[in-house]
């Protein structure tokens, strides 16, 4: 895989912005192969699709990218509000492509995918309106919070410049699928803060026993529940009949 732009594509632009769009683009068209079905053809959307920037012509699956320079933080700034949380609960939402690159060099630091299945509405955060002597006053935009993304839902085709395998990013992309199949947001959020919360623990290991010290945590996200413990084993019970966790006996789960 190349990591360097083509700077010739970008020689008759001369707003940074389309110089950036028109590079990081033809980078992504040219180079990442899509991660649900390993087809190296990405499509281009017509600009300004409301359904993202490219989608797979053999799966159909949509994805819209977004590039940072430099370092990719722990929030992307995104569009509306309203459409985004929308978004969410529709059958519209894209996988999202996140380009992290040094424009010094016109080079690729990072790139990944986060399925859609991992967008939840606890991870968008509301921005303040727009001032009323903006263009576009009172318009409410939108920030997807990296941090509040489980590990597994960030899936790297290139990490701190160096390639991963082709084969290694359609495994991770397949392990959590698993999560498509819950439509209801609500349940999915729990999942998800269960999967959070097992990584927090850094073991390949771990008891239930270990999961309950987020207790207090999970019941702040969820302050509706009143038996907490039960959700955590519940949602334990969900990931190991999914494939996501291993059951080694009493009490004792692996990650797999």
């Amino acid at each position: 895989m190349k990591l360097t732009f083509d700077q010739q594509l970008a020689t008759n632009y001369k707003s940074p912005s389309q110089r950036v769009r028109v590079l990081t683009e033809a980078w992504v068209d040219s180079q990442i192969f899509c991660p649900n079905c390993g087809h190296v053809d990405l499509e281009k959307y017509q600009h300004n699709k409301p359904v993202g920037d490219f989608y797979c012509n053999n799966c159909r699956e949509d994805y819209e990218l977004k590039s940072k320079q430099n370092t990719i933080g722990t929030k992307i700034v995104d569009g509306a509000y309203s459409t985004m949380l929308e978004r969410l609960t529709g059958n519209n939402n894209p996988n999202f492509f996140l380009l992290n690159y040094d424009l010094s060099n016109l080079e690729v630091i990072s790139f990944l995918v986060i399925p859609k299945h991992f967008f939840v509405p606890v991870i968008i955060e509301k921005r303040k309106p727009l001032a009323i002597t903006a263009r576009r006053a009172g318009w409410i935009g939108c920030n997807i919070l990296l941090n509040s993304i489980p590990q597994t839902g960030k899936i790297f085709f290139v990490r701190d410049k160096q390639v991963e395998s082709k084969e290694k990013v359609l495994a991770e992309w397949k392990k959590t699928l698993f999560l498509r199949e819950e439509r209801e947001v609500f349940a999915k959020g729990w999942l998800l803060d269960v999967m959070r919360s097992i990584e927090k623990l850094g073991k390949h290991e771990f008891t239930l026993d270990d999961v309950y010290i987020f207790e207090n945590e999970l019941s702040k996200l969820h302050p509706e529940n009143k038996h907490i413990k039960d959700k955590i084993r519940q949602q334990l019970q969900v990931l190991r009949d999914k494939g996501y966790l291993g059951f080694v006996g009493r009490g004792v789960y692996r990650v797999r």
